[in-house]
């Protein structure tokens, strides 16, 4: 082992033994949250209906609080003086707009079509799953995976904007223009409107960044950045993981009876999700490296562009096709798979970082000599 590649595992290994408890065995704790969902689903009857009645305008009120609780100690983290570097990164900005809201959407819609050919219900929930771009979970595998927090913030934002404009328009694309084109059937209309993802935006994104802004303008203010980093910021960290194991329970709770019912189509569904996430993961991180990206811009770019926005692309199908339809189960089905492959994912991310340091490190050598 040469001298930058043990240097690099020393800090690995340092980083490591730092973490607690909840942080070292977030995969079991993720794994065990979903299976108390599913037996609670299942076992407890009346309970999904119950849960899914407490909403306010299609979102529910459960899964909105479990990601707020998720979202605001990570934001509460983000240096908003330092957005402005972020913003100024041309290759990172557009990079994302087009893998987000070109890429992404063509490639669900390809997949749909080519593993559900004959299930034109699940094929149009997937490419809606595909529409709904991620403004809310994908912060917590960003900053699990030691990604770029402030570049999160603004890709999310930027995500937001977009999807408020252009999730009716794509739609309208994908699932009723191009069939036609392709001559691949009648088309799908949604029913959706700009005012419901805006409220989306507001609840999922808006409402706790406003929260995490305020409180580090208020918390540096009164205790200094120093104080604020080391004092305030660590007694609220575990709360974001607390939100994401909450809301983990209560989504699978939701629809454990429905996962549990129809097995064999949930493993139609999932199979085309799987390659949807390992196409775009992958392509993406692959991608940020060759366009000369740092690790943490490269791993916030590539859970970006791999995430959806479950709650949305849920609500969609539930207001267009009805809460029992094929299409609502493929949003279901979404974070069932999405959850454990991002987790994965983010294990991936971080054995990846210690080549990117390795890899950096004997950059510099080479050119100092």
């Amino acid at each position: 082992m040469t001298r930058t590649e043990a240097s690099a595992t020393a800090e690995e290994s340092s980083v490591v033994a730092k973490l607690s408890t909840l942080d070292r065995f977030l995969a079991l704790w993720i794994l065990a949250a979903m299976a108390l969902g599913l037996v609670l689903g299942r076992a407890v009857p009346g309970l999904n209906d119950a849960l899914a009645k407490v909403e306010i305008g299609g979102i529910s009120l459960p899964i909105a609080v479990g990601l707020l609780i998720m979202m605001y100690p990570v934001l509460a983290k983000v240096r908003y003086d330092k957005l402005d570097a972020v913003t100024g990164d041309k290759r990172l900005m557009v990079s994302s707009l087009v893998i987000n809201w070109l890429v992404g959407p063509a490639v669900m819609f390809a997949l749909a079509w080519l593993f559900l050919p004959d299930l034109p219900e699940y094929r149009t929930g997937l490419i809606i799953v595909g529409l709904a771009r991620c403004i809310a979970m994908v912060i917590i595998w960003n900053d699990l995976a030691c990604g770029d927090r402030e570049a999160a913030a603004v890709l999310v934002a930027l995500n937001s904007v977009f999807q408020v404009l252009a999730f009716g328009l794509l739609g309208w694309f994908y699932l009723d223009l191009l069939p036609g084109w392709l001559n691949l059937g009648d088309g799908e209309h949604l029913d959706t409107s700009m005012w419901k993802i805006a409220l989306n935006v507001v609840i999922f994104l808006g409402v706790p960044l406003l929260a995490g802004f305020l409180t580090r303008r208020v918390g540096e203010q009164k205790l200094g950045r120093e104080r604020y980093g080391s004092g305030f910021l660590p007694k609220i960290g575990p709360w974001a993981l607390y939100g994401l194991l909450f809301t983990i329970v209560i989504l699978f709770a939701l629809q454990g009876k429905t996962i549990t019912s129809q097995p064999l189509d949930v493993a139609r569904i999932a199979l085309p999700l799987l390659v949807y996430f390992a196409v775009m993961w992958f392509g993406t991180f692959a991608f940020g490296k060759v366009i000369g990206l740092a690790y943490d811009r490269t791993a916030t770019l590539a859970f970006t562009a791999a995430g959806n926005n479950f709650e949305l692309a849920i609500a969609v199908a539930i207001a267009s096709f009805g809460v029992t339809s094929g299409q609502a189960l493929s949003g279901v089905v979404g974070p069932l798979i999405e959850v454990p492959v991002l987790v994965a994912l983010v294990y991936v991310s971080l054995a990846w970082r210690r080549k990117f340091s390795a890899s950096r490190q004997l950059t510099a050598v080479s050119q100092d000599s």
